[in-house]
């Protein structure tokens, strides 16, 4: 009988050379939730974690510096640098997810210095916020998503704007009182052309789903 998968590719692994390592920190349900790494500088990253703050690294992930420890809310959603200021960084907190140990989040964050002295730039009712992308023509231009409650109907959810560098915020795309965006992406061609992923769903306490 003739052997099976005698072919070569079937018969050694696809990337041998290529390994794993642990590089970002975490603890109990410690999830990483976003990953942003400066632009023209790929040893620096920011990694948000879901109920950890934000750390950074300047030597890809050999060590690690806690940046977001003193702030309102541990639970972070995303992580953004604008792209034309590697210095700005934009932090929206509360987890992107409905799993049953989700923490909600209190605002939207913002610094100039990377990663010094943070400032509170609203949208605090939000509560999980998965995406954050500034304009890379017009850093004043920030869109902010919101996946909303979990835990109730209502509340503000959907995609959020700002043409003034985040002090005033207005919802520019809703769906429903049980829909918020989990995902948000920029036409790399045309900053005005925006794709956002909506998701209906909302817990209850005797579905631990």
């Amino acid at each position: 009988m003739k052997p099976q998968n005698q072919n070569p590719i079937f018969q050694q692994p696809p990337f041998p050379a290529l390994s794993c390592a642990k590089l970002a920190p975490a603890v109990a349900s410690g999830r990483i939730s976003d990953i942003a790494v400066v632009p023209h500088k790929p040893t620096t990253w920011y990694v948000a974690v879901a109920l950890g703050g934000v750390w950074k690294t300047t030597n890809v992930g050999t060590t690690w510096t806690p940046i977001f420890g003193n702030e309102g809310s541990y639970s972070i959603g995303c992580v953004t640098v604008d792209p034309t200021n590697e210095n700005v960084i934009w932090v929206g907190s509360g987890e992107n997810n409905s799993q049953r140990s989700v923490v909600y989040g209190d605002a939207v964050y913002k610094l100039r210095d990377g990663g010094k002295s943070w400032k509170n730039m609203g949208l605090k009712t939000l509560a999980h916020i998965g995406k954050i992308i500034v304009d890379p023509n017009n850093s004043d231009i920030v869109y902010a998503s919101a996946f909303g409650l979990v835990w109730a109907p209502g509340g503000d959810r959907g995609l959020y704007k700002t043409i003034d560098g985040g002090k005033t915020w207005k919802a520019v795309l809703t769906v429903s009182e049980n829909t918020g965006i989990s995902d948000l992406w920029m036409d790399p061609r045309d900053a005005k052309v925006l794709y956002a992923t909506f998701y209906q769903r909302r817990r209850h306490k005797w579905v631990l789903l």
